[in-house]
């Protein structure tokens, strides 16, 4: 099942990367995936959603992330570190990754809506 695969997100803004009044602003984020499942999971592709204080929306499809498919051992998690660069201090990614078990079984994890967020600008 898909609750068998949790994911953790932390965000934070790069400052030194950023352009405030050309309307860039840089975050990371570090996405943990825990597979509670009884077998082996392998992360094949992921979408995102990331929309920014203006309301637009971009959509992200790629295979892997970070160029890799990792292969999660139950019990086990998988964790790494990407980016999004914005048009306002404020936003949002939501999305899911697809996924297929050791014995063939496809299925979508689905990644929680965080918020991308300049320190401060909101209280």
């Amino acid at each position: 099942m898909q609750s068998d695969i949790r994911i953790d997100v932390q965000s934070t803004f790069l400052d030194d990367q950023s352009d405030p009044p050309a309307g860039r602003f840089v975050f990371a984020y570090t996405i943990t995936i825990h597979n509670d499942r009884a077998l082996p999971a392998k992360l094949l592709n992921r979408r995102w959603l990331i929309t920014d204080a203006n309301g637009k929306v971009q959509e992200v499809r790629g295979d892997g992330v970070v160029g890799e498919q990792p292969k999660i051992p139950p019990g086990k998690l998988h964790r790494y570190s990407s980016g999004a660069v914005l048009e306002t201090p404020v936003g949002t990614m939501e999305g899911s990754y697809g996924m297929v078990s050791d014995d063939g079984e496809s299925f979508e994890a689905a990644i929680p809506r965080f918020r991308l967020a300049v320190p401060g600008i909101l209280n």
